[in-house]
């Protein structure tokens, strides 16, 4: 997620520092009265909108063109089984992990582990207070990993948000142990360039690298600067957690000029983000590929060499995408899914004006063998409910809901709600249940909504930012086969071979 007009400051560095941090543990079991997040990671809310836009909203509210605030809809092959709201930590819920009845969800503030073993009724089994956003996480084995692109003061889970001009500022990667899921151990930390604003797992059995991606927003990040067209690579010990380190920048864009390569943006490619990194990788370890969406680039990468991936294909929508955001792939590894995150995740972006081909998914059939493969447009897909100029929405975070033979994906569109959809047509995808929310309010534009919606093991799990933790379950016979599938982990990002 990008959010606009974000007051975040910070200093980028290359380099890697791996601490161990004393084992420190920052476990919340209840609301401690002294754990108060720190709010400079918190993006700004509550952005003002035009008189005509609250009327205009405050009329579809009357006529039942969209839910009411808060009310909560969805199609009849949805069902809502529960929300567990926040608790100790109050920031943005970010994205989602899983292991075995355990579910990791990412929280600007640290992140909380619930019990899932019975999905109508999720326990809380540990809450981390750890600010620096967007903490992203995901988990191997005992090891749980967790994004921090956010300028801190040091890498501890007692840090502040540093400005700018301090010269000691960190982010980067931490490393937890969740052996015991009542009481995670912070056992190391890893500095890369830029940060990790989001992270990809390549898991061996020794060892798990970690894919970083990071990028350079614009001209207040002096450390950051174009070129940084690659991405850090983390090789994490799993038998030496601590021993953690960047062992590479592959550049992804090489090019000649004070850019280097990737999409030129503005005023080349005006409303098209510059290429300076990734923002996501989805690794499909399976068939030794990935997908990177890359602000102004999409790629489809051979890791058949986890340390050295290679480009072997790229793409460029100078059209209707701003922001590439992130993949998923279908699991025959034909079709890849991009989304565009259209004005970041802090605008409302689902209505009329905007129309259905911009802030949408954009499906790419995936032709040729090999190191020849080629990504080749089919469609776009967008949710086809308007929402208001109140709401922030636009194509996020999702997941295959696998069924042999057909490609259906969960998607979460921030408060357009929960998306499923079929593109086993890539011409010609669809609908097929949905869930939603009414805006949280028809005065402001309030940054809230579905993050990350993720099927797992017979049910949806979405993390919302500002209403907690949902559990969804879907009713259809054309996802009914995925009932069958279970798993002992999953990290979207890190795709599964679900019929191996």
């Amino acid at each position: 997620m990008i959010l606009l007009n974000d007051p975040r400051t910070r200093r980028r560095r290359m380099g890697v520092a791996t601490v161990a941090a004393g084992l420190l543990a920052a476990l919340l079991t209840a609301v401690p009265a002294t754990a108060t997040p720190d709010p400079g990671d918190a993006p700004a809310t509550g952005k003002d909108v035009s008189t005509s836009a609250q009327a205009k909203a405050r009329a579809a509210v009357a006529s039942g063109e969209i839910p009411g605030q808060d009310e909560i809809v969805h199609s009849a092959n949805i069902e809502h089984l529960t929300n567990i709201p926040k608790d100790a930590l109050p920031g943005y819920n970010s994205d989602l992990a899983f292991q075995g009845r355990y579910a990791f969800a990412g929280n600007y503030d640290g992140f909380r582990i619930f019990d899932i073993s019975n999905p109508k009724s999720p326990k809380t089994v540990a809450q981390v207070l750890c600010p620096g956003s967007q903490n992203d996480v995901s988990v191997s084995g005992n090891l749980l990993f967790l994004s921090t692109d956010s300028s801190r003061s040091d890498s501890s889970c007692n840090s502040t948000t540093q400005p700018v001009t301090e010269k000691s500022s960190w982010e980067g990667m931490k490393v937890f142990d969740i052996s015991d899921k009542s009481n995670p151990k912070y056992v190391a930390a890893v500095e890369t360039a830029c940060g990790s604003h989001t992270h990809s797992l390549v898991p061996e059995r020794r060892d798990v690298y970690i894919y970083v991606s990071s990028y350079s927003p614009n001209a207040a990040y002096p450390d950051c600067q174009p070129p940084h067209d690659g991405i850090s690579v983390i090789k994490v010990p799993r038998n030496a957690p601590e021993k953690a380190a960047v062992v590479g920048f592959p550049v992804l864009f090489p090019g000649d000029g004070p850019d280097g390569g990737g999409n030129p943006g503005a005023p080349t490619n005006p409303g098209v983000s510059k290429t300076t990194g990734c923002h996501d990788i989805t690794a499909l370890p399976s068939q030794d590929l990935a997908a990177g969406a890359c602000m102004g680039d999409g790629i489809l990468l051979s890791i058949k060499d986890p340390e050295h991936p290679k480009v072997i294909d790229r793409v460029q929508d100078n059209v209707n995408f701003a922001f590439w955001h992130s993949a998923t792939f279908n699991q025959k590894a034909n079709k890849v899914v991009f989304t565009d995150e259209l004005g970041g995740g802090g605008a409302a972006t689902c209505n009329e004006a905007i129309g259905p081909d911009r802030g949408a998914d954009g499906i790419y059939d995936i032709v040729g063998k090999g190191d020849k493969r080629k990504l080749v447009f089919r469609n776009y897909y967008k949710i086809p409910r308007h929402q208001a100029d109140t709401e922030n929405c636009v194509a996020h975070n999702g997941s295959l809901i696998p069924v042999k033979g057909r490609d259906i994906m969960v998607q979460a569109w921030y408060q357009g709600g929960v998306s499923v959809w079929d593109f086993t047509d890539s011409a010609h995808p669809e609908e097929i249940g949905y869930f939603e929310r009414g805006p949280l309010t028809t005065d402001s534009l309030e940054i809230g909504g579905s993050w990350s919606a993720y099927y797992y093991n017979g049910y949806i799990y979405s993390n919302d930012i500002a209403k907690g933790f949902d559990v969804l379950k879907i009713g259809d016979r054309r996802t009914d086969p995925a009932k069958r599938i279970h798993l002992g982990e999953l990290n979207v990002q890190t795709q599964p071979d679900y019929f191996d």
